[in-house]
């Protein structure tokens, strides 16, 4: 408890709650959503573009950014997700984005970003989603990020920490078997979520081409990322059920691996931001249909 107390306030949190769950992240998406010059990450500011994206409904994913009283502070539809797995499956997605950047960025020597990115699913998203958890039966596993997040901090070896990350992952993967239960297919679950991590990862492209600091575009990456890792299990079930949104969906994501080459933030932003909100738009569009 210690080490996490220490962890917390290294970060400039202040404070956490017993167990080492945290209570308040600095900085990461607030309530609106939507002071556009802002960026996810930044200690004592309003949230930047894109962690506040679009929510879900059951049909697909939506545009609107997070609003005061239904959703948490990334963006996610928490009121939906006991009961929709579009918006559960965003929820962990989210999530999933963090610790996967967090990951990359400690494999490349960036400790402090690294140690942000593992802790901040807990408060943008885990903290608000325990009752769906308790009501679909999931275990916490908020302590698994702070551990990961602790061990970053203290600057333990990429091996261990990389086992930290496992844990989380295994934890991730035991929550979608717990989704609630529904009548929409499973294609147009998982096309709904790749939509919606697209989506964020543009945003987060456009807020970098404003914005220098490398947090916004390591969001970024980690939501390209999840996108990527969604569609190679679930390509060919979107593509039966929706051609055009598979031809969307590989698109877009080579726009974006070309947007985030690497989990280090390149000294110039090479992809055209037209280019990505194009590939974005296209796959929302058919998303929604």
């Amino acid at each position: 408890m210690n080490s996490t107390l220490k962890l917390w306030t290294q970060l400039g949190l202040g404070t956490a709650l017993a167990g080492g769950m945290l209570t308040a992240c600095g900085g990461e998406a607030g309530e609106g959503a939507k002071t556009e010059a802002a960026a996810p990450g930044e200690s004592g500011a309003a949230a930047g573009e894109g962690e506040g994206g679009a929510g879900a409904g059951e049909s697909g994913p939506s545009a609107a950014a997070a609003e005061p009283g239904g959703e948490g502070e990334g963006g996610v539809a928490v009121a939906d997700a006991a009961t929709d797995p579009v918006a559960y499956g965003i929820a962990l997605a989210v999530a999933e984005a963090h610790v996967i950047a967090a990951r990359d960025a400690y494999q490349a020597g960036k400790k402090d970003a690294a140690t942000e990115m593992f802790a901040h699913p807990v408060s943008e998203v885990l903290v608000e989603m325990d009752p769906v958890f308790a009501k679909l039966g999931v275990a916490d596993f908020k302590p698994l990020l702070t551990d990961a997040a602790t061990a970053a901090a203290e600057g333990k070896s990429v091996a261990e920490v990389g086992k930290h990350y496992d844990a989380i992952i295994v934890a991730l993967r035991g929550a979608a078997n717990k989704a609630p239960k529904s009548d929409t297919p499973a294609a147009k679950v998982a096309a709904g979520v790749i939509a919606d991590m697209i989506e964020r990862s543009s945003t987060m492209y456009r807020a970098s081409a404003k914005d220098d600091r490398y947090e916004p575009y390591l969001d970024g990456y980690g939501f390209a990322a999840v996108a990527k890792g969604v569609f190679a299990t679930s390509g060919a079930a979107i593509k039966a059920d929706n051609p055009a949104l598979y031809t969307h969906i590989t698109e877009a994501l080579a726009v974006l691996a070309q947007a985030y080459p690497t989990a280090t933030r390149p000294a110039k932003l090479t992809a055209a931001q037209g280019a990505v909100s194009a590939a974005s738009s296209k796959v929302m569009l058919a998303a929604g249909n």
